[in-house]
């Protein structure tokens, strides 16, 4: 499963230690995973399960079958979902594409719904900041309260 962990690390371009904090686990115990020390626990195998709901169980314990449960990993730029989803537009640059069953008045209505701004609610507060980047990978940001 060493192997396997450092595939992952290195397929989603995080640290060891990133990885801990976002499962729940001390650093020390990835590491010693990773130096082969130890193998890893089934609470440790299940807070990546949780976490990571994207990875498959077969790979994860077994390495058979692709990495993640969908043979094919969407990114947040895959406009391939929308064909999954009825009634969805995805903009692209100045156009719309629209799925069949929409009707010109509910893509009025979802423009109109779609432009919301922080300014309109003088009471709203900023709860996260998300930053993506080319590469398809993303950073959150929380303020504290």
């Amino acid at each position: 499963m060493k192997e396997r962990l450092l595939e992952f690390l290195r397929v989603e371009n995080k640290s060891s230690a990133q990885l801990a904090e976002e499962i729940g686990v001390q650093a020390s115990g990835i590491s010693h995973i990773l130096s082969g020390r130890n193998n890893p626990s089934l609470d440790f195998v299940l807070k990546m399960l949780e976490k990571y709901q994207f990875l498959s169980t077969d790979w994860l314990l077994f390495g058979k079958g692709p990495m993640y449960a969908d043979s094919k990993m969407h990114t947040l730029f895959d406009y391939n979902l929308a064909e999954n989803r009825e009634n969805t537009v995805v903009r692209t640059k100045d156009e719309d594409i629209r799925h069949e069953t929409d009707s010109q008045d509910d893509l009025k209505r979802r423009a109109d719904n779609s432009s919301v701004h922080p300014e309109d609610n003088p009471t709203s507060e900023v709860v996260k900041i998300v930053w993506f980047f080319g590469d398809n990978s993303f950073e959150e940001f929380e303020p504290r309260k």
